[in-house]
C-alpha cells in the first residue's frame, strides 16, 4: 500500500501525519517551537527549529507506527504564511531568526510604499487584507534598508514551508498559494507583479519559481534521509500555504463551500471562482490549491485565544480539572442570549480589515454588580461567534454562499458552542471527523495527486463524516439578530476609543 506524509507547520509547531492510500489518517506526530516577541513589533522564529520539528516529529511517526521509510512515496507541507527566510547562493540561511506572518516591523516601509503606489490599486491586485506590514514585500523593504549587508548578500528569500522543502531536497521553489501571500503577486494574472516589485525596490528575482501545488521540487537527499528517517529518493510536492491547505481539506475546492477555523486566530472562509475582493473592508484572499480558484475570509486574530484568556484569567480555579471548558461551558448552560446584558468584543491582538481601526481593543461592556463569572464566559463565547457573523455578513455580499458551514479547529468540540453559531450565524452548523487534520489532510492530498494516486481532490468531501449537525433555534436566532446591531455598533465605538487611547495615553 502506498503511503503520505504531509506536515501542518504552524506557529506553535509541526504536526507530521501518516496517510494511506485513501487518505485515511493512520498516525500524528506533534512537535512544538517556539516563537520569540521583542520590542518594535517584532515577532521570530528560527528556522532551524521548524526543520527540527520536522524530523523529529518523522522519526516519531516512523518509529511509533513501524512504517517502512520506502512505503511513503511522497510527502508536502502546509506553511504558516507570510515569512521571508534569506538564503544566499551557497544555500545558507543568512539569519537564524526571521519574521513570522504578524510582524509588523515594516510599517514605515508600508507608508513610504503607499506614498507611491495607490494602496487601493495594491490591495485589488493582491487580495493582501492582513495589516500592510505583515507582507513579505515590505519586510524586505525593512531588510534592505536595516540589514543591508544581510540584504545584499540574498539570492532568494523561502517562506516556512519552502524552506522545508528546500532542506529536504536542496531546491528552492514556490507554489501560487504561498506565493499570493508577498504582496507583490497579482492574484488574477497570476504571477509577481513587475510594477509593484520596481516601487518596492526589490527584484522579481529574489522570489523563487512559482510552481503548481501538486509540482514535484525535488527528492529527499541522503543527508536529509538520514536526519529524518525518510527514504532518499521519496518524492516532495511543493504544498501550500496554511489558509489554503486547510480550505482544500475542511471542503475541497468547490465553490461556494464556506468553512470557519475556530482556533487561536478563528476566520470564516469561502472558495470562489473570483477573488472576493472590497478595499473598505479588506478580506484577504489567497490563491485556491484547486487550480483557477482562491480562498477568501475575515478573520479574529484573537479568537479561540482571547477564550483561553478568559479560562486563564477568570477561570484559575478550573485550570486543574481534565478538562476546564467543559466545566466552564455547564456553569453557564442557563444564561439566555444576551448574558443578562453583557457584550465581550474579542479584539484582544488588535482590529483587523473588518473593524473600523486596528487600535480596536478587547472589552467587557454592560457590566453591573449583579454579573458573575457565567455571564462573562457566556459572553465571551457570543461575542467571537458574533464577531464572525460581521465577517460572515460582509463574505455574503460578495459571494453566493452554501447554507452549512463546515466547523473546524479546537472550538469546534464544543457542541454547546456550535449551537451558539448556528443560533448566531442562523444557518446549520456541521462538525466533522476532520476536525484539526484540515490542513493536514489539504496537504496529504497535494502529496497524493503529485504521484498521481488522485487525479484531482474530489475524494475529499467523501472523507468527512457528519458527528454534529446544529441548527438554529428560531427564538434564539430573533434575539440574536437584534443583539447583533447593538454588538457591531458597540466595535465602531470601541475602535474609536482605540484611536484616543493611542494618542492620549502616557
Amino acid at each position: 500500500m502506498k503511503k503520505f506524509i504531509s506536515y501542518d507547520l504552524g506557529t506553535g509547531g509541526v504536526k507530521a501525519s501518516l496517510f494511506d492510500e485513501q487518505l485515511g489518517v493512520l498516525a500524528n506526530s506533534f512537535i512544538e517551537y517556539g516563537t520569540k516577541y521583542t520590542g518594535g513589533n517584532f515577532h521570530e522564529q528560527a528556522p532551524q527549529d521548524w526543520w527540527n520539528g520536522v524530523a523529529k516529529s518523522t522519526r516519531k511517526l516512523l518509529e511509533e507506527t513501524g512504517t517502512d521509510p520506502a512505503e511513503i512515496v511522497s510527502l508536502a507541507l502546509s506553511g504558516h504564511s507570510l515569512v521571508t527566510v534569506p538564503m544566499d547562493k551557497n544555500g545558507n540561511m543568512l539569519l537564524q531568526m526571521v519574521p513570522i506572518w504578524s510582524d509588523t516591523r515594516a510599517e514605515t516601509e508600508a507608508k513610504e510604499f503607499f506614498e507611491s503606489f495607490s494602496e487601493e490599486d495594491w490591495y485589488m491586485r493582491t487580495g493582501n487584507g492582513f495589516p500592510a506590514p505583515c507582507y513579505s514585500i515590505f519586510k524586505l523593504m525593512w531588510m534592505k534598508k536595516n540589514q543591508p549587508q544581510v540584504y545584499e548578500k540574498t539570492w532568494k528569500v523561502l517562506g516556512s514551508k519552502d524552506f522545508i522543502n528546500y532542506k529536504l531536497t536542496g531546491k528552492m521553489y514556490m507554489d501560487d498559494s504561498y506565493a499570493s501571500g508577498t504582496g507583490a503577486f497579482d492574484l488574477k494574472k497570476r504571477k509577481m507583479s513587475d510594477e509593484i516589485l520596481a516601487v518596492a525596490g526589490i527584484s522579481k528575482e529574489i522570489f523563487p519559481e512559482i510552481i503548481p501545488s501538486h509540482g514535484i521540487v525535488g527528492e529527499v537527499t541522503e543527508e536529509a534521509a538520514a536526519q529524518t528517517g525518510l527514504a532518499p529518493g521519496t518524492k516532495v510536492a511543493c504544498g501550500g500555504v496554511d489558509n489554503a491547505c486547510m480550505a482544500l481539506g475542511s471542503v475541497g475546492g468547490r465553490e461556494g463551500r464556506v468553512y470557519t477555523s475556530l482556533g487561536s486566530s478563528s476566520w470564516i472562509a469561502v472558495n470562489t471562482k473570483e477573488p472576493v475582493l472590497d478595499f473598505k473592508t479588506k478580506p484577504y484572499v489567497f490563491a485556491h490549491i484547486q487550480e483557477n480558484m482562491y480562498t477568501s475570509a475575515f478573520s479574529i486574530f484573537a479568537g479561540g485565544s482571547s477564550f483561553r484568556w478568559v479560562r486563564d484569567t477568570l477561570c484559575k480555579d478550573l485550570l486543574e480539572k481534565e478538562d476546564p471548558y467543559r466545566v466552564m461551558t455547564e456553569e453557564i448552560r442557563e444564561l439566555p442570549p444576551g448574558s443578562n446584558g453583557v457584550i465581550f468584543n474579542p479584539s484582544l491582538a488588535g482590529g483587523t480589515s473588518q473593524d473600523k481601526s486596528v487600535n480596536i481593543r478587547g472589552a467587557f461592556l454592560g457590566l453591573n454588580l449583579g454579573t458573575g463569572r457565567a455571564e462573562l464566559v457566556h459572553a465571551a463565547m457570543e461575542g467571537i461567534a458574533m464577531n464572525l457573523k460581521l465577517s460572515l455578513d460582509e463574505l455574503e455580499k460578495h459571494a453566493e454562499l452554501e447554507k452549512g458551514i463546515q466547523f473546524c479547529g479546537g472550538g469546534a468540540r464544543n457542541p454547546y458552542w456550535m449551537q451558539m453559531f448556528a443560533d448566531i450565524f442562523n444557518r446549520p452548523i456541521i462538525k466533522s471527523n476532520i476536525d484539526q487534520n484540515a490542513a493536514s489532510i489539504g496537504a496529504a492530498a497535494i502529496a497524493a495527486k503529485a504521484v498521481g494516486v488522485l487525479k484531482d481532490y474530489s475524494i475529499i468531501e467523501k472523507l468527512h463524516i457528519k458527528e454534529l449537525e446544529c441548527n438554529p433555534e428560531q427564538e434564539k436566532a430573533e434575539k440574536y439578530e437584534k443583539l447583533m446591531k447593538v454588538f457591531s455598533y458597540t466595535s465602531q465605538v470601541l475602535s474609536d476609543v482605540g484611536d484616543y487611547m493611542k494618542e492620549n495615553m502616557i
